[in-house]
Formats: C-alpha cells, sequence, structure tokens
C-alpha cells in the first residue's frame, strides 16, 4: 500500500534491440543521444494505492513523486469517509480550551444525534470510539471512530446506529463491549480503580438494555439494599457477573460457594434465597383461610 508503481507506455520503443544499441553507441553522433532524449521522456501512468493518479512526462527516467494534493486527496477520502469533513465536525463541538469535546459539547452533539446522553447508544458509540472517559471525545477517538464506523456527518452516524446495536448483540462483541462499559465508568484523573456503587448500578442497567438478564434487576436491588456492605464494585466482580449471568439459573439453584464466585456473590444468594422465603411465607399466609373460619365450617349451618 501507497507504494508508487511506473508503467513505460511504449517498453519497445524506449528498451529498443541488442542489435540497434550496440550500433548506436558505436557512432558518434548517432541516434544515441536521440535514443537517450526518447527514453527520458516517455510517457508513464502514476499508480497510487491501484488507482491512476496522471499521465505525466517524466524528465531523467525518473518517476515523479506525488504532490501533496494528490497526497491529501487520498488521505482524506479513505473508503468514502473524508477526513477533513469528520474534522470540521469535531470543530462544531470541541471545548474553546481543550481539543477535546467536553460535556457541553457533548450535549450538543447527542442533541444532533437525537439521543440521550445516558442513551445505550451513545454506550456503543463511545465504546467504537474507544473513548477513555466519559463524556469527553479527544480528536483522536473522534476521528478514528469516525473512520472505524465509517461516517464523516451527523446524517451518517445516524445511519450506521442501527448496524452498530446489532453488532453490539454477538457474544465476542458484547463480552468486549461490557468491560469496556467498567473502565469508561472509572474516573481517570482520580486513579480509580473500582466504580462507584450508584454508578456501577446505572451502568448494568445501561449495559443490558438490549438483553437483561432475568437476574440483573434482583442483583441491583441487593446492591441498593446494602449500601454499607457494598461501596464500590471491583473488575473482577464487575467481570465475573457477567460470567455469573449466563451459567447460573434464575431461580440459583446450581450455585456453589465452591466456585470460584466472589464472596459479594455469595452474599448476594443468601440474601436473594432469604427473600424468596419471606416472600413464600408471605403468599402463604395470605392464601391460609382465618381461624375463626375454620372452626366455624366444623358447625352444621342451620
Amino acid at each position: 500500500m501507497g507504494q508508487c508503481v511506473t508503467k513505460c507506455k511504449n517498453p519497445t520503443s524506449s528498451l529498443g534491440s541488442k542489435s540497434d544499441a550496440g550500433k548506436s553507441h558505436g557512432k558518434k553522433g548517432g541516434t544515441g543521444g536521440a535514443h537517450k532524449e526518447e527514453v527520458a521522456k516517455s510517457s508513464v501512468d502514476v499508480i497510487f494505492n491501484g488507482t491512476k493518479v496522471s499521465e505525466v512526462t517524466v524528465e531523467g527516467g525518473v518517476a515523479p513523486t506525488l504532490s501533496a494534493l494528490d497526497v491529501r486527496r487520498d488521505q482524506s477520502a479513505q473508503d468514502g469517509v473524508s477526513l477533513a469533513r469528520i474534522h470540521d465536525m469535531f470543530s462544531c463541538y470541541k471545548d474553546e480550551h481543550e481539543d477535546a469535546i467536553l460535556e457541553e459539547g457533548m450535549e450538543r452533539f447527542c442533541n444532533d444525534l437525537c439521543v440521550d446522553p445516558a442513551e445505550f447508544k451513545v454506550l456503543v458509540l463511545a465504546w467504537k470510539f474507544q473513548a477513555a472517559t466519559m463524556c469527553k471525545f479527544t480528536r483522536r477517538e473522534f476521528v478514528d471512530g469516525c473512520k472505524a464506523i465509517q461516517a464523516d456527518s451527523i446524517p451518517g452516524i445516524c445511519s450506521r446506529f442501527p448496524v452498530l446495536l446489532e453488532e453490539s448483540r454477538g457474544e465476542e462483541s458484547f463480552k468486549d463491549l461490557y468491560r469496556f462499559t467498567f473502565q469508561f465508568g472509572l474516573d481517570a484523573e482520580q486513579g480509580q480503580r473500582s466504580l462507584q456503587r450508584s454508578i456501577a448500578i446505572a451502568l448494568w442497567r445501561l449495559v443490558f438494555t438490549l438483553d437483561s438478564p432475568p437476574v440483573l434487576e434482583r442483583w441491583l436491588d441487593f446492591l441498593s439494599d446494602n449500601p454499607c456492605a457494598v461501596r464500590g464494585i471491583s473488575r473482577d466482580t464487575w467481570n465475573m457477573f457477567l460470567n455469573f449471568t449466563q451459567s447460573i439459573g434464575q431461580d440459583l439453584s446450581n450455585y456453589s460457594e465452591d466456585e470460584a464466585w466472589p464472596s459479594l456473590f455469595d452474599s448476594f444468594v443468601e440474601w436473594e434465597t432469604e427473600r424468596r422465603r419471606r416472600e413464600r411465607a408471605h403468599e402463604g399466609s395470605e392464601t391460609d383461610p382465618p381461624a375463626d373460619c375454620e372452626a366455624s365450617s366444623m358447625w352444621p349451618g342451620p
């Protein structure tokens, strides 16, 4: 890729035969000078990335290099995506003092995309942009991300959403998205290594927007009901929860404490088992008839 390939248009006239070459070199003032001039002015096609760029005359038998304009044109239209338009789009939303789209610009960007900043589509877009921080796109993240999804305009990005959402459903893609979400939720500037409980709960609901596992709401209720016991979510706990949802049944009957689950999962299973026991007891008390009704039924009616 990127190599210039030169091809002589008249190879027979420029190369000549061995006998003709010997005659021309054996005589002064012969056709040798004209022959060299003919070689020097041979017309060539210049091919760049497999496409003919221009037809030029080569002086001295050396192919010319591409002009800066040709290089920029090639770089700005990779696979139909214009880098110039991507940079212009970025400039519409970038911060005045930092070469990045920050919270205010992100809000305008989302408004133009007709999406909510807290919507699953925005998380998927951040995943494709490989954004390091929430509410922020650096220029490189934005440009590389737009190139990755093949879009260089607001309508172009909008048109890619259905494809991106479908891609996120794939097993390997979702696993990558899921792990990205944990890192995305961390405050990189503060050097965080675990998610705050409230942020983790919000991100779990967000990342499972399209396919929510049956146990998710009970898990989030457990986290909400135990604020003192659960202050932060580690990377290991976050990653293992995806395995938990895929391998443990809805009734949790196949859960084993002997397996290498995080201790928080043991606490959750105990909490959920006790909750279900109380729920069954409550349902049973509601269906049992009152004691006085049972006694009266023992006596015959009038």
